[in-house]
Formats: structure tokens, C-alpha cells, sequence
């Protein structure tokens, strides 16, 4: 069941990505309903999983790799109509390749390795293509969507700034947790 919603909102990727880049492709309604089912799903997706003890690194991968793809695709579109800069959803890219292969080959572990900011950076990777939404929804009243594109920017900005912080945090981690180590002393007992 958990998989399935997860398969929807990747099923909704090409769909959302293509009307950020042309707004006649959805209408506003029908964009905001794919973007509604893409949410929902991602935020019950792994709670039905854990509810029904189907939980598995699969089935996290799967999720976050959707996830990325998700918005990488309407951000890309959103790139294409000259809504948000190009170097997010590039930015998107490198610090989610920097996660899976971090997680997978540094540490060797079984399953994804998050972090505090990386967490959250993936939370607010949907808000970009959501006041897009609503700018879309309110078209008719210019000073609303003058209002959701200022925030659009100031949120893309604070977006690249946090991915950023995310790469560096994630490059130098290895490095401090290991500086860390060897300075604990070592105690018999």
C-alpha cells in the first residue's frame, strides 16, 4: 500500500513538471490537485509502512529517490518558464547524489543516512512548486500573486543558501566525526 502511494506521486512527477513549464498544459485547479495528491502521499506513504510493518531501506529509497524526482521535474519546468534559477534543482541533484552515495559507500550502511538540514531541505523543496500553484490559482488578482512571487523568490533563495550549507555539512562531516573520534580519550576500566 505504502509503495503505491509512493508510485503515484512518481507517476505525478512528469505531469507537474511539464505544467510548471507551460501553464496551459493543467489548469490551475488541476495542477494544485496533482500537487495536493503528491504531498499527501509522501506524508503517508511511510506512515502506513511503519503502521503496517512494511517498513524497509527499499522502500526508503524508493520514497526519497520519488521524492527528488518530484520536485527536480517541476522545478526543472519551473526553470523553463523563468520562475525559479537554474542552479536549484541543480543544486537539488548534487546534494541528493551526495546523500544516496554518502550513505550507501562512506558509511556502508543499509539505509539513508539523513541529516537535520537535508531533512528539512526536502520539506521545503515542495514549497517553490506550491506558491507557483497558488500564483497560478489567483492569477486574476495581481497584487496576490505579486505578494506569492516575492515569496517565491526569498523562498528559492533561502532554499539554494540551506543546499548549500547541506553539501558542505555533509563533505565535511566525515571529517569532523572522525577528528572527534580520535580525540576521545581512551579509557580502561
Amino acid at each position: 500500500m505504502a509503495n503505491l502511494l509512493t508510485l503515484l506521486r512518481l507517476l505525478l512527477a512528469l505531469p507537474v513538471g511539464w505544467a510548471m513549464a507551460n501553464s496551459e498544459f493543467l489548469s490551475a485547479w488541476a495542477l494544485a490537485l496533482c500537487l495536493f495528491a503528491a504531498i499527501t502521499s509522501d506524508y503517508l506513504d511511510g506512515k502506513i509502512a511503519r503502521a503496517l510493518g512494511t517498513a524497509s531501506a527499499h522502500g526508503q529509497i524508493f520514497d526519497h529517490s520519488t521524492d527528488f524526482l518530484f520536485v527536480t521535474s517541476g522545478l526543472a519546468g519551473a526553470v523553463y518558464a523563468d520562475l525559479v534559477p537554474e542552479i536549484l534543482p541543480i543544486l537539488i541533484t548534487v546534494a541528493f547524489s551526495q546523500y544516496v552515495l554518502e550513505s550507501y559507500f562512506l558509511y556502508r550502511q543499509k539505509n539513508l543516512r539523513m541529516s537535520f538540514l537535508g531533512r528539512w531541505n526536502g520539506v521545503f523543496y515542495f514549497g517553490p512548486l506550491l506558491l507557483i500553484s497558488f500564483a497560478r490559482l489567483l492569477e486574476d488578482n495581481q497584487w496576490a500573486t505579486e505578494i506569492i512571487f516575492s515569496g517565491l523568490n526569498l523562498l528559492t533563495w533561502a532554499l539554494i543558501a540551506s543546499t548549500v550549507l547541506s553539501i558542505i555539512d555533509r563533505a565535511i562531516a566525515p571529517f569532523t566525526h572522525q577528528r572527534s573520534a580520535d580525540q576521545k580519550p581512551d579509557v580502561k576500566a
